[in-house]
């Protein structure tokens, strides 16, 4: 076997930033769908979904929009961003070099790898306060900071092994726990019908509908983080892929979980009031369901924050590699495992309430997020293909050099809509001058973040390279076959 098909095909995979080549896109759309349910099996859905009954003061019926809307509008950004993925065959945050300049996707780049950090910091909590509530249900353990430390390093180690495989073993994974967590979503979902005073919960009266348009961008803000790494999960499908089959397989597959967890969660919150604002954001299901399907479930879940950890730090790799750490993409995500066992830690011993914490990084993760997407998202509707030859090249020859390194439109529409979203943004220790505006008080600082680069970049002059590039690979015809994106 060639050398190029073992850096896909090999235990490990060895390709980082360079565009796959045609002979290699073995991939299907379909496989896209247990890739997003993967992504989304947390139970800290769960817990928010329970926060959209006790802090936005929604009925089951609101919950129900929330639960459709959000993954819809985040997951059908995803998938319309992961088809730069197919047409370039590279990561995002190497295509996002077209876009910004061979320097100026530093800034972006250096920004989204550091909100990763946050990502993973708490999928690894999660993941360590479930470890720990199946060793009190099991056992009688009780959680203490010798404890804490070793369920984080155990969590972590795990999370790092399985993103340093590469995406074939992410792929494996991920089809296994979908069938797995499905199986045992619906055993929880059943004991819940069976329990739940019903009544209580369809007598519930109707929350506003600010909150209800804030629900939806607090539940999307988790699908929003995931757009600039859509395309890193579709760069080994072909060029003639169904575009319109990687949307839906992209929403679909999170919807898939989206929706019936947030509903589960609304329905657990009425007879568990305070479970929204328990510093341990696992430990009630321990509360509320039997041994029998607690344990089991848990154990499946950690499966599932696990694979999101491993999908997050497979891309921050990418996205290190291309703020010029000269290390493989396998070692790169290394840098990411201990920043989250850091943080880790002190979000368990030292922070005071968990759901705070995590809602606060949701709306900033989103407004980081959005700069990003408006810019990207309006160059993709422009872009014809991609230069895979000065994708790589970070010298002054490359045709993504643009002025010194720079494309200022780009930079000036991100830097313009980074600003504009936090203006309108309000967390726990943190609120914008134009937060009690209807736009900030229905929490739509992400829509006026993404509306605003993309609007402001549609409008500068073209980015113009200073001159072709000298050569191209094997990956890049001079255009993208004909129906590609229309099919």
């Amino acid at each position: 076997m060639p050398a190029e098909e073992k850096a896909a095909h090999g235990a490990v995979e060895s390709r980082g930033l360079e565009p796959v080549p045609d002979g290699e896109r073995g991939g299907r759309v379909r496989e896209l769908i247990p890739t997003w349910v993967a992504a989304n099996i947390s139970v800290l859905l769960l817990t928010m979904g329970a926060g959209l009954v006790i802090f936005n003061k929604l009925n089951i019926w609101q919950v129900l929009v929330v639960a459709v809307a959000a993954p819809v509008v985040s997951y059908g950004l995803v998938g319309l961003v992961s088809l730069a993925g197919k047409r370039g065959g590279s990561p995002g945050m190497a295509l996002s070099r077209a876009v910004f300049g061979q320097r100026g996707n530093l800034f972006p780049g250096a920004l989204i790898w550091v909100a990763r950090w946050g990502w993973e910091t708490i999928n690894a909590v999660s993941g360590a306060y479930a470890v720990l509530t199946v060793l009190d249900l099991l056992f009688g353990i009780k959680s203490n900071t010798a404890l804490i430390v070793v369920t984080l390093l155990f969590f972590v180690g795990c999370t790092f092994v399985v993103s340093g495989l590469g995406i074939k073993a992410l792929r494996v994974c991920s089809t296994w726990s979908t069938y797995l967590f499905g199986a045992f979503s619906v055993l929880v979902l059943g004991y819940l019908l069976v329990t739940t005073d019903w009544s209580a919960v369809l007598g519930k009266p109707a929350g506003s509908t600010a909150m209800m348009i804030a629900g939806i961008g607090t539940i999307a803000a988790g699908g929003i983080s995931w757009v600039p790494s859509g395309p890193d999960f579709t760069r080994y499908l072909p060029r003639t892929a169904s575009a319109k089959g990687v949307v839906g397989a992209t929403i679909g597959g999170a919807g898939v979980v989206v929706l019936p967890m947030v509903l589960m969660g609304a329905v657990m919150a009425v007879g568990t009031p305070d479970l929204a604002a328990a510093q341990d954001p696992v430990s009630f299901i321990g509360e509320l369901l039997p041994t029998w399907i607690a344990v089991p479930y848990l154990l499946i879940a950690l499966l599932g924050m696990l694979l999101i950890n491993s999908m997050s730090m497979y891309s921050a790799g990418f996205t290190a590699q291309t703020l010029g750490i000269k290390v493989p993409r396998a070692w790169a995500v290394s840098v990411n495992a201990v920043i989250s066992l850091v943080f880790g830690f002190l979000l368990m011993v030292v922070a005071t309430s968990f759901f705070g914490s995590f809602i606060s990084f949701l709306t900033l993760l989103a407004v980081a997020f959005s700069a990003w997407i408006g810019v990207f998202g309006v160059d993709m509707l422009r872009r014809p293909s991609y230069d895979g030859a000065a994708l790589l090249d970070t010298t002054r020859t490359s045709a993504y050099w643009y002025r010194g390194g720079f494309a200022w439109q780009a930079m000036t529409a991100w830097g313009a809509a980074l600003v504009v979203g936090t203006l309108f943004t309000k967390v726990d220790w943190f609120t914008g001058p134009l937060a009690t505006t209807w736009i900030g008080e229905n929490g739509l600082g992400w829509v006026a973040g993404i509306l605003t680069s993309g609007a402001l970049y549609a409008v500068l002059p073209r980015t113009a390279s200073p001159a072709p590039a000298a050569r191209k690979t094997a990956a890049e015809p001079e255009h993208e076959p004909a129906g590609a994106l229309s099919n």
